[in-house]
């Protein structure tokens, strides 16, 4: 008989640092600018709202465990085979069911060195080891990458752009990444901000996984669809990786208001050219306004951009959190990616934006004004 008081988690479980939101909270009496977790300022398509209010007449009924609805939508605007399309609660529970599909104990999983750090969290629930490749200008390099593939490879994960760092890889190099990866590596492309990208050379991955066995693009609805409390998420794979990933995943993972909702944003291309035109203008504006303050920003192609503080005491990145938290303005710390000098800044509004670089240049000046 077992001497335990209580069940005990395997191994590793309890050495997995759960992952930290970016902060939603201002002080009382203060109005909020939530610029912490990467949301659009524009929120939703109206009618994906129209969708989901819809659904709320049948919430006795299970919704449909295919999401055929939100895969035919999306296989029709991007060119897919819907059979190849596996939806989930946000891009997050794919990239771990790919990782507890493809790994194991004694298998490792590769990321570069600021990548996401939900790469980390799947390989070790997985009971996997993660391996870091180090990266060059705050940006995957390819060549650390593949030197870091041993036999025990199993699955390289690529945020392009990446968050937080806002930076990318272009096309060709993410092609010369899958050409010096073994066929039973599995590649997965983890495009949650391609929309927002304006560069030639950039792609999301849709060819190489058509032409590929071993290459799998992720994509949220989070981010420039305005959907982050609904969850919705998908992927387009392999047919064998779309097999394997829908054997082990919950056969009710979308609700019915997620599903109608992806479904209609999808389809309203004129919404999401808002939002990226919104984007568009911004990103180029906060980055200059903070430079010029005397602060360095890493280019970013995303929604949002990384600011580095210096380390002397009283300026440093935590000081400018507490500052800017004192006036509603919520950045994200980034301490956990090894980015403790820094803070990440979702585009918002204008009013956002223009408070944001106010504030910094108060901070910037050791005034206490703004």
């Amino acid at each position: 008989m077992s001497a335990a008081l209580r069940p005990v988690p395997r191994p590793g479980v309890l050495a997995i640092e759960a992952y930290v939101p970016g902060k939603s909270a201002a002080p009382a009496g203060v109005r909020l600018h939530k610029l912490s977790s990467n949301e659009t300022p524009l929120g939703p398509s109206p009618a994906a709202v129209a969708a989901a209010q819809e659904t709320t007449g049948h919430l006795a009924l299970y919704p449909d465990g295919s999401a055929q609805a939100l895969r035919t939508a999306i296989a029709a605007k991007y060119g897919l085979d819907p059979e190849r399309i596996v939806c989930g609660a946000g891009s997050d529970e794919l990239l771990s069911l790919l990782t507890y599909a493809y790994m194991g104990p004694g298998e490792e999983g590769l990321y570069s060195q600021y990548g996401f750090l939900v790469y980390r969290i799947a390989i070790l629930a997985a009971g996997g080891t993660p391996v870091v490749a180090p990266e060059r200008d705050h940006t995957a390099d390819v060549d650390a990458i593949l030197r870091a593939v041993t036999p025990r490879t199993r699955i390289v994960y690529l945020a392009n752009p990446n968050n937080p760092t806002g930076t990318y890889l272009p096309f060709d190099e993410v092609r010369r990444l899958h050409a010096g990866l073994p066929g039973d590596v599995l590649l997965v492309l983890d495009a949650a901000y391609a929309e927002y990208v304006r560069r030639n050379d950039y792609a999301a991955g849709l060819e190489l996984v058509a032409e590929s066995e071993n290459v799998v693009m992720t994509r949220t609805f989070s981010k420039v669809y305005g959907l982050a409390a609904l969850r919705i998420g998908w992927m387009v794979a392999p047919a064998a990786v779309a097999d394997a990933v829908n054997r082990i995943r919950g056969p009710f993972n979308l609700g019915s208001a997620a599903i109608a909702a992806g479904a209609a944003a999808v389809a309203d291309d004129a919404h999401v050219a808002a939002a990226v035109a919104h984007n568009e203008a911004w990103l180029p504006k906060v980055t200059r306004a903070i430079e010029a303050l005397g602060l360095a920003v890493t280019p970013s192609v995303g929604n949002f951009v990384l600011i580095h503080f210096p380390e002397a005491a009283g300026r440093g990145a935590a000081e400018a959190d507490a500052f800017l938290t004192a006036r509603g303005l919520i950045l994200r710390r980034v301490g956990a990616y090894g980015l403790p000098h820094a803070l990440r800044m979702t585009i918002g509004s204008a009013e956002a934006n223009e408070a944001v670089v106010a504030a910094l240049g108060a901070f910037v000046a050791g005034r206490s004004d703004a």
